[in-house]
């Protein structure tokens, strides 16, 4: 079965620990005042205060949420645990459900998008390991990446908290409008396009929504 494959494919390798300890190289903001301190409020904090589960809004993070709950409840100590201490700072490009959903098309080949509830069923079928793979590949540890550093950073490598990195792809239309795009692993697959910038502003874990889950792997 392909998506049996494809999970082969990406449960392999180590996954990086040291997650507060990562150095990640970004554009060096300009001098200024000095900046308030930053919050601690967690990104998990943020994901869960949305109660209403699966629906049909395709723009929130309802199976990214159900997601890490599962990484979290199988492997209570796995390194996606930093999600929940807002003290240690990260960046996390956050997948929408319509990416998840339209993951699942793509790799079970079928018509039409899923619901969301599917579209998890179909994810944690994967295999809990590869879930927590493709969560830490979205994440970037020891830097708090806001919009202003992002749309500045073409053609930096962030590494993730997997180890390997996403490169930076900033494109300009119409002499003023910067769009972030993430190169992942995935060769074939148009890039993640980042559609919504700083969820959770002010604290030390910061997100941006992208259009595309990111891929570790080039799948076929």
């Amino acid at each position: 079965m392909r998506i049996a494959r494809i999970a082969a494919r990406m449960a392999v390798g180590a996954v990086a620990t040291a997650l507060a300890t990562t150095a990640v190289a970004v554009p060096a903001a300009q001098a200024t005042s000095k900046p308030k301190p930053l919050g601690t409020t967690s990104l998990a904090q943020v994901l869960t205060r949305d109660t209403s589960g699966f629906d049909r809004n395709s723009r929130d993070f309802d199976v990214l949420t159900a997601a890490v709950l599962a990484v979290l409840e199988a492997k209570p100590n796995s390194p996606v645990k930093v999600l929940t201490d807002g003290t240690v700072a990260l960046t996390a490009f956050i997948p929408t459900d319509a990416a998840f959903q339209q993951l699942v098309r793509e790799i079970t080949q079928a018509r039409k998008l899923p619901s969301e509830s599917a579209a998890f069923t179909a994810v944690a079928g994967l295999g809990i390991d590869t879930v927590e793979s493709v969560l830490l590949y979205h994440v970037v540890p020891g830097a708090t990446i806001d919009r202003k550093t992002a749309v500045r950073a073409d053609g930096t490598d962030l590494t993730t908290a997997l180890g390997s990195s996403v490169e930076v792809d900033v494109r300009t239309y119409l002499y003023f409008f910067r769009q972030v795009r993430l190169v992942d692993a995935d060769t074939d697959d148009r890039d993640a396009r980042v559609v919504s910038y700083d969820v959770n502003k002010g604290n030390r874990q910061i997100a941006h929504a992208v259009d595309r889950v990111l891929r570790p792997i080039d799948l076929p």
